[in-house]
């Protein structure tokens, strides 16, 4: 069965072009390949707090251009989708921060996403995907959130990174620290994912939280801690526990996020003239940064991808995945034929 997704109110299977968003208005994309995250898992168990079902899930796409409208595109471009659809009004985006758009719509969160045939979107949000597979293109937002979030804590070549959490999200940030110059070093609660980290990336320096976590990081700093620390764990405990990580004069960067309040004490923090950063989405300039890396063979791609289905196959495929976790980490859907 074919389904158009479209962010304005009405059918699915609605065909006719929504009002034009931007000066390009809108594209009809066939999608190609989605990637499947933790949102997804999340929503797929009933467990996601801010989203009204039924949703049609999805936000880590590739597609082909069908009708490029009055857009740039061409028919049959392949791009990589922004799946952040912002108002392009407010304060945020008035200082070029779409990313963190007091009114934004993710799709497959706050609106459809793309686990369809196809699906209308506005042409800001495509980006040329030329030189890369149409899979590796579905592997560009997820990684564009760890590029971002090495953009934002500002840390300098040659910087002590640690990254706490080996999930996806993590080896993204891990990667793209490390494209950035820094020693980096990966902390997890699994054995198994610092093994993976290790074989697969050579992210060879590591440690295993428990208890004697405090005694690990100054061993691995000499004592003083790391300059930059990234907590992509989505678990309120470790972003709590980060702080202690941080070097005096260092900065903590949450790259997930949760709906916990996060405590931390103030004479340490200050001490320290910590900086705490938030780190929301990805823009533009993120992706870009991520499709060159991939280009030219920085980034393994191959490596990421460890699971694959089709479109037919995701309601066992991602049914069993959401439980069996041993040797995740990205899984791939191939939407098109």
């Amino acid at each position: 069965m074919r389904a158009v997704v479209c962010l304005e109110p009405g059918r699915l299977d609605m065909v006719e072009r929504p009002p034009a968003v931007g000066p390009q208005g809108w594209v009809r994309l066939a999608v190609s390949h989605v990637g499947i995250c933790g949102t997804d898992y999340h929503i797929f168990e009933g467990k996601h707090p801010f989203l009204d079902y039924p949703r049609v899930i999805g936000h880590e796409i590739s597609a082909t251009v069908l009708d490029p409208g009055s857009s740039l595109l061409a028919a049959g471009a392949p791009v990589v989708v922004n799946p952040y659809i912002s108002c392009g009004t407010c304060v945020a985006c008035r200082k070029d921060r779409p990313n963190c758009c007091t009114a934004i719509r993710v799709l497959g969160v706050h609106t459809d996403g793309a686990l369809c045939e196809e699906i209308l979107l506005p042409a800001e949000n495509l980006y040329p995907a030329e030189g890369l597979s149409l899979e590796a293109a579905a592997t560009v937002e997820f990684l564009a959130i760890g590029a971002h979030a090495v953009r934002r804590s500002q840390a300098p070549e040659g910087a002590r990174a640690l990254v706490v959490g080996a999930g996806p999200i993590g080896l993204g940030t891990a990667l793209f620290s490390r494209i950035a110059g820094h020693e980096v070093t990966v902390m997890d609660t699994s054995e198994e994912r610092l093994a993976m980290a290790a074989d697969r990336f050579g992210l060879g320096r590591d440690i295993l939280a428990g208890p004697s976590v405090a005694e690990a990081v100054s061993r691995a700093t000499d004592g003083d801690g790391f300059d930059v620390v990234f907590d992509a764990t989505g678990h309120a405990k470790s972003m709590e526990a980060a702080f202690a990580h941080v070097a005096h004069g260092g900065a903590l960067v949450l790259v997930s996020v949760v709906k916990d309040e996060i405590r931390f004490s103030d004479p340490e923090f200050h001490k320290r003239e910590m900086t705490l950063i938030g780190s929301r989405n990805a823009v533009r300039a993120d992706f870009e940064h991520v499709m060159a890396c991939i280009r030219d063979g920085r980034v393994p791609v191959d490596a990421l991808v460890t699971h694959r289905t089709t479109l037919d196959g995701v309601p066992l495929d991602l049914a069993r995945w959401a439980t069996e976790k041993s040797g995740l980490i990205k899984a791939i859907v191939r939407v098109a034929a």
